[in-house]
């Protein structure tokens, strides 16, 4: 993949709202069992001349030595696909939470 693709697993799709929004609590529970993930309140990202703080509810995926962010965001879950490893692990969260995945 030579671009960042951004996703958004979501259930908005779902026909009458199809249970809603996905929850915070849903989503510590979920990424809490799963030895691959951790929990972040702050997304620090190091370019070559600054560094950025984002402050918010980040589920790390580890993949090697690099870790990809799951955010948790007014409902939804956000992925940005700067690798094709975490296509099969975004459909496994999408999946679980009985969710889609919209480009976004």
């Amino acid at each position: 993949m030579s671009q960042k693709q951004r996703f958004v697993i979501t259930r908005s799709m779902q026909p009458n709202g199809g249970g809603g929004e996905i929850s915070l609590e849903e989503c510590k529970a979920y990424f809490e069992a799963r030895a691959d993930f951790t929990y972040e309140k702050v997304l620090t990202v190091k370019g070559p001349e600054s560094t950025m703080s984002i402050e918010g509810d980040f589920f790390m995926w580890r993949h090697g030595e690099t870790q990809f962010p799951f955010r948790h965001y007014m409902g939804d879950v956000y992925v940005a696909i700067a690798h094709e490893d975490i296509v099969p692990v975004m459909i496994e969260v999408a999946t679980f939470f009985l969710a889609d995945i919209v480009e976004g």
